[in-house]
């Protein structure tokens, strides 16, 4: 069943928040296409890499990258698979920051470890 014309003028425009507009214009779009250009940067090699890993047509993934569109829950889902800079953002947009923090620890007591180990060699 579609909504009549008159329905379709009834929605809501007082800007209040609904479903699906609480990050903001482009808020989602615009995070992950920060967190895409921080790993893998701006370039065509950059577009073909991920549109490598994630399966998604090239003109999908210039469209991620320039904030233009964000990615649908499968392409995101492939994304975070491949890249922890969209992990992270997505982490942050759900209010998970705190894991974000956890992860950071644990990278840096992993890399702490693999430098104690090579000086320990040295001796």
């Amino acid at each position: 069943m579609s909504l009549t014309d008159k329905n379709r003028n009834d929605r809501s425009q007082n800007g209040k928040n609904v479903p699906g507009q609480r990050l903001g214009s482009g808020g989602f779009a615009a995070a992950i296409s920060r967190a895409l250009r921080e790993e893998f940067g701006m370039t065509g090699a950059a577009v073909k890499t991920i549109s490598v890993l994630t399966t998604a047509n090239e003109r999908a993934v210039k469209n991620w990258l320039s904030g233009k569109n964000g990615p649908s829950g499968e392409f995101l889902i492939l994304l975070c698979r491949h890249s922890d800079r969209v992990m992270e953002a997505v982490l942050i947009l759900t209010g998970r920051a705190d894991l974000v923090m956890n992860k950071s620890l644990i990278d840096a007591k992993r890399k702490l470890r693999e430098m104690l180990a090579i000086i320990d060699r040295m001796d």
